[in-house]
């Protein structure tokens, strides 16, 4: 590590320096920096990246530095962009490029596969791959602020001189394990420009439809696409557009006037008296006389109804038996809903019937489901409390000495509890 490392890059001679100097490397540690907490679109606060010999902070904010170059470095898809939880960081390299990074090597899938954890934090991953303890309480910094502390530039720069340093390990482990195959679907998802397209009539799934009657689904749907336009356009999160709960409570409760929605409970101060709202209100008005316009193209969700509950059991503990024996995550050979669909017959688009992960668990998924339904044990009984010994017989109380029987306080104070 050179003197000027933890010296953001803020001119065009060094930042085009660092591009030389990274033009020839295999593979490229990449990590952001933004905020995000004001606005719908994140704010690029620094970029950290890191190579074999080379590591260096760019500073994006800086006046009449371009990082164009730099950005089409990261766009070059002939080499591997090393990222941990990269759908945020590839959020915001979309936005930049027009595209996310690709191909990539997402670490927390990689421990996935290597049954390091679930969605390992940064931190664990490091400590399980390098024996080296992060520091992260730099995580919650203001990074839009300058100066920033050497502190706070040696968490960030760690970022990625860690990544780099795990991620030969972490490649070498997968292919002595032959599971590097295993992990391409899911960075290669991550690398989708589908995954990053805003299509406000689709942002209703991200909320949870709690009832399914026509009027209050269509409302929801149509106040969720509203919401989303409305973001995007002021740049405002959405949850100060309108929170979840406030979008569920105006559908439920349909008001026809300024009055009547800002009587319901969730929906903010003032919300009702917006410049917009006569417009909301006539939307709300139409969707719940035409939810049939707004229900959804999509073919109807798989409910999982119809579990069987025996099978089920089985299916987890069989889940449990093969990622234990193949020391690997179980979630990532099938989560939750995955079991629930096998359980209820429904077999169609199940990851787990497709690929590696049919191999080491799906067929063997798919015997159990052709066999007897297992029996769910019944859960272990208490133990009974021991019985107390019976007490002896008192002798009476001598009438003579009642005063001498009554038992004095003690004195003496208890001893704090040792901490």
């Amino acid at each position: 590590m050179s003197d000027n490392t933890l010296i953001p890059i803020t001119d065009q001679a060094r930042l085009d320096a660092l591009c030389e100097a990274l033009a020839d490397a295999p593979f490229l540690a990449v990590d952001t920096e933004f905020h995000r907490e004001t606005t719908f679109w994140p704010r690029l606060c620094l970029i950290q990246v890191a190579a074999p010999g080379v590591e260096a902070l760019v500073d994006p904010q800086a006046e009449g530095l371009s990082i164009l170059g730099l950005l089409d470095l990261l766009a070059d898809t002939s080499r591997v962009k090393v990222m941990h939880a990269a759908r945020q960081d590839q959020e915001i390299f979309n936005q930049l490029l027009g595209k996310p990074l690709a191909p990539i090597f997402d670490t927390q899938t990689a421990a996935m596969a290597l049954g390091i954890g679930d969605s390992v934090s940064y931190d664990t991953l490091i400590e399980a791959v390098l024996g080296r303890d992060v520091d992260k309480s730099s995580q919650y910094t203001d990074w839009r602020k300058r100066p920033l502390s050497d502190k706070q530039l040696d968490y960030a720069l760690g970022d990625v001189t860690h990544l780099r340093d795990a991620y030969p390990i972490l490649l070498d482990q997968l292919k002595d394990k032959g599971r590097l195959d295993w992990i391409v679907p899911d960075n290669e998802a991550i690398a989708d420009p589908a995954l990053y397209e805003i299509d406000p009539s689709q942002s209703y799934k991200r909320l949870k439809i709690r009832r399914r009657k026509p009027v209050y689904a269509a409302i929801v749907r149509a106040l969720a696409a509203w919401r989303e336009h409305m973001a995007v356009e002021q740049d405002r999160p959405r949850s100060r557009i309108l929170k979840d709960d406030a979008i569920y409570a105006i559908a439920d409760a349909v008001p026809r006037s300024r009055g009547e929605l800002s009587r319901i409970k969730g929906v903010p101060k003032g919300f009702a008296h917006g410049a917009d709202m006569d417009d909301l209100l006539s939307l709300i008005g139409h969707v719940s006389e035409n939810p049939e316009q707004y229900a959804t193209d999509e073919p109807r969700a798989r409910s999982g109804n119809g579990v069987s509950k025996g099978y089920l059991h089985g299916l987890r503990e069989l889940l449990e038996a093969v990622a234990s024996e193949a020391t690997i995550t179980p979630r990532f050979i099938a989560n939750a809903a995955d079991l629930r669909h096998l359980a209820a017959g429904e077999q169609e688009d199940v990851a787990c019937l497709s690929g590696w992960r049919r191999e080491i668990f799906g067929e063997k998924a798919l015997e159990l489901l052709a066999g007897p339904e297992p029996v769910i044990p019944d859960p272990p009984q208490e133990a009974e409390p021991a019985s107390e010994p019976e007490a002896e017989p008192e002798e009476a109380a001598s009438p003579t000495s009642d005063a001498d029987s009554v038992t004095e306080p003690d004195e003496t104070p208890s001893e704090p509890p040792q901490s």
